[in-house]
């Protein structure tokens, strides 16, 4: 399998999920999938115990989402590739005096962008579908019950990013993710 990535995929994916983002509420074949998958799973879950149900759920993505970021990015590249950039940076600061080489090595290490972007984005083409029809559920699911706040203060959106922040990286690490 390729693991390089291509901007091309992600184009598409990009694409394909701003229209469902979009004929969310007109395509009725869309919602409905969504909600006859996700309320018997992910809305169980909510109307056991809000926060708690939650907190598995998002626990759930990030672990999904972390597996797809270790296995279809080619992980000994990127590692190499991070290890070359910090190299880079040392020559750089090194290089302070020297406007010339420090230019020299600032093009070296542009070059690595495209590379590592399309390798590092490589997962979305798997995600970003599933995510879209996920973060629209959760809005119909949170519109219906009104105003719920977690910890009296976090909206469903904030509570799912903080929560996705820190599940991810206590899992990149366990995983042993770049």
């Amino acid at each position: 399998m390729n693991k390089e990535g291509s901007f091309k995929g992600i184009f598409i994916v990009m694409i394909i999920s701003l229209m469902i983002a979009f004929f969310w509420e007109s395509i009725s074949w869309i919602r409905n999938g969504a909600h006859a998958i996700l309320n018997p799973t992910a809305g169980v879950l909510l109307d056991w115990n809000l926060t708690m149900g939650m907190l598995v759920i998002v626990l759930f993505i990030a672990i999904l989402m972390t597996l797809i970021q270790k296995y279809a990015t080619d992980q000994k590249t990127l590692r190499e590739m991070k290890k070359e950039q910090k190299v880079l940076q040392g020559e750089i600061k090194e290089a302070r005096e020297h406007p010339e080489k420090m230019m020299e090595l600032q093009k070296k290490q542009f070059a690595f962008l495209p590379r590592m972007m399309k390798m590092s984005m490589r997962p979305m083409v798997y995600t970003a579908i599933p995510l879209i029809l996920f973060f629209r559920w959760f809005m119909d699911y949170f519109d219906v019950l009104g105003n719920v706040k977690f910890f009296g203060f976090l909206s469903w959106f904030w509570f799912y990013l903080l929560g996705s922040i820190i599940f991810s990286s206590i899992l990149r690490k366990i995983f042993k993710v770049v």
